[in-house]
């Protein structure tokens, strides 16, 4: 599994300037007012050839009355609890401030690398006043600038230093599926009813499971390995906001997975949280099969009831909408095997390889009776399409001005592939290049 970074701190010091560069895109929302961060972002960033997760928690504020920033702070500390290495930020144009010295003393009971980052260091007159940071107490501080990214080189040179060696897991052949969800979805009963034994606890209270766990599964000719996003913990220790645990525990899930099966509760629907899990496995260019478990509960249905239900689903996924749905009762083991079924489907349609010249003998015809629309007088010619040796499908179309292309025309290229091919349940990425 890689490794996770939290970057952590007091609102409006500049966590989410410094996540969006490590991630090269603008994911978090940047705002002078402070606490515009309520929920927590994850990202990918790499430094010297070392990979690993970002998260970019909501500023922390000791002793607020203000409800939202209560729940920041509990996710601030879970984030701590869940990381691997800590980059502690704070602000030199305001100096060590309460709140500062709050998340300084939280930082020093963790038995974890803390790097502390002074931000906003973008002069010399600055870097002097930087040195009052050494009353925090957490040794060695690095001084940036989040903006220009003056300083970030050296912060993530130490990162990469006390980051722990990532385990070399055994490559299986076999390919993994990783059922995740929101608490009480049903995940572990799904696998349980799967394997024919109670290999998991189950409880009403949600949270049960926490690590996450591989089952080899080899039954009916299918043949791979099941990820539940799980562990156990006792009843009495389940206090804390789970829906961020369900949360974490997906992305280093999702993140080792070929296929995501994403196990929703049809009396809940397809909410927030579920909607977090699902853009996350698209993001990660993973598999991915909706499984809306629990449909025995679900009353009063009629004849378009299912119908209407995945309509719903659907909407709340645009534009990535080609994602198969099964409704299952883990209950009754209703369509469970219809599940697997559908997973192995999409993970052949995630491996699938296409020769070039039949993909040219088939999408240069419909290239040429709809090519990309003219673009400021110019206009686009299409001559040669490969796919990319990736893991996931990837295709570069190569042409005479690939910056002219607009991302409409992108779309329509990738629904003619999956017209032509059935990418079911896979996202695929659309390239232009300079031919």
């Amino acid at each position: 599994m890689g490794n996770i970074v939290a970057i952590v701190g007091r609102p409006n010091v500049g966590k989410s300037t410094f996540f969006n560069r490590l991630i090269q895109r603008r994911e978090a929302i940047v705002d002078s007012v402070s606490g515009v961060t309520r929920d927590r972002h994850y990202g990918k960033s790499d430094w010297n050839g070392q990979v690993f997760s970002l998260i970019d928690t909501g500023g922390y504020v000791k002793g607020s009355d203000d409800v939202f920033e209560s729940e920041i702070d509990k996710q601030v500390i879970l984030a701590i609890e869940e990381a691997d290495a800590i980059i502690f930020m704070v602000d030199v144009e305001s100096g060590i401030t309460g709140m500062d010295e709050d998340v300084a003393n939280l930082l020093r009971r963790q038995d974890k690398p803390v790097l502390l980052a002074v931000n906003k260091v973008d002069n010399s007159k600055r870097l002097e006043n930087a040195v009052e940071f050494y009353n925090l107490g957490l040794g060695e501080f690095y001084p940036i600038a989040s903006t220009s990214g003056s300083g970030t080189g050296e912060l993530l040179d130490a990162l990469i230093e006390v980051l722990p060696e990532v385990e070399a897991e055994e490559e299986s052949e076999l390919p993994r599926f990783a059922v995740v969800g929101r608490p009480n979805a049903g995940k572990s009963s799904f696998i349980n009813a799967l394997i024919g034994e109670e290999r998991y606890i189950v409880t009403d209270v949600a949270g049960t499971t926490r690590d996450s766990i591989d089952t080899k599964y080899n039954r009916y000719g299918f043949e791979f390995n099941l990820v539940d996003t799980a562990g156990i913990r006792r009843k009495s220790k389940v206090k804390e906001d789970l829906e961020f645990y369900s949360v974490m525990r997906s992305v280093r899930a999702i993140e080792n997975c070929d296929v995501c099966l994403i196990v929703l509760d049809a009396t809940r629907g397809f909410d927030g949280q579920v909607q977090n899990i699902f853009w996350l496995a698209q993001r990660n260019r993973k598999g991915i099969v909706i499984l809306v478990n629990k449909w025995d509960l679900v009353e009063d249905k009629e004849t378009n009831t299912m119908k209407d239900y995945e309509r719903k689903i659907r909407s709340e996924m645009e534009p990535f909408t080609d994602v198969p749905i099964v409704f299952i009762s883990v209950l009754t083991k209703q369509r469970i095997f219809k599940a697997i079924e559908t997973a192995v489907e999409v993970f052949k349609n995630r491996s699938k390889k296409i020769k070039t010249s039949e993909l040219n003998e088939r999408m240069l015809p419909i290239i040429e009776s709809y090519p990309p629309p003219a673009w400021k007088g110019k206009y686009v010619k299409i001559k040669f399409c490969m796919q990319l040796p990736t893991p996931q499908p990837q295709f570069a179309f190569f042409c005479n001005l690939p910056q002219y292309v607009r991302e409409p025309y992108k779309r329509y290229l990738e629904n003619k592939l999956r017209e032509e091919y059935d990418f079911k349940g896979v996202p695929v990425s659309v390239y232009f290049r300079k031919k």
